[in-house]
């Protein structure tokens, strides 16, 4: 999964966003899972895996679960289900790369579709 380094400039992962950078943080399946929903589901868990890496995970403040997700050809797609709430403008890029990057890296996709109560992520965020 992948949570954000504010403010690195690129220094510890790839630089996105708001001059932050993205972070890869290994986690464990469990055997025989759905490598999908375990990342998804740690991703959106409200656990300190990121405060104790350093990081911070710009979904923390909202109140989503994972429903379901498969693969279409090439591009992963993720249904979430509950509310979305960054903590500011710059979450917005944060929220997406976080979901994005975890879903193709679970599933070895090349895109993500993320949805949110049935609403793409972008039209989610963009009402915010």
């Amino acid at each position: 999964m992948y949570f954000v380094a504010i403010g690195d400039a690129g220094s510890r992962g790839v630089r996105f966003g708001c001059d932050d950078s993205l972070v890869a943080v290994q986690l464990s399946a469990p055997g025989g899972g759905d490598p999908l929903a375990a990342a998804m589901g740690q991703l959106l868990a409200p656990d300190d895996t990121a405060t104790r890496a350093g990081l911070y995970n710009a979904l923390s403040g909202s109140a989503l679960r994972y429903v379901s997700g498969y693969l279409d050809g090439s591009t992963a797609v993720v249904n979430l289900s509950g509310s979305l709430r960054p903590g500011g403008v710059c979450d917005h890029p944060r929220i997406e790369t976080q979901l994005t990057q975890t879903a193709v890296a679970a599933t070895g996709a090349s895109q993500a579709a993320i949805y949110i109560d049935g609403r793409t992520l972008a039209d989610v965020l963009s009402s915010r």
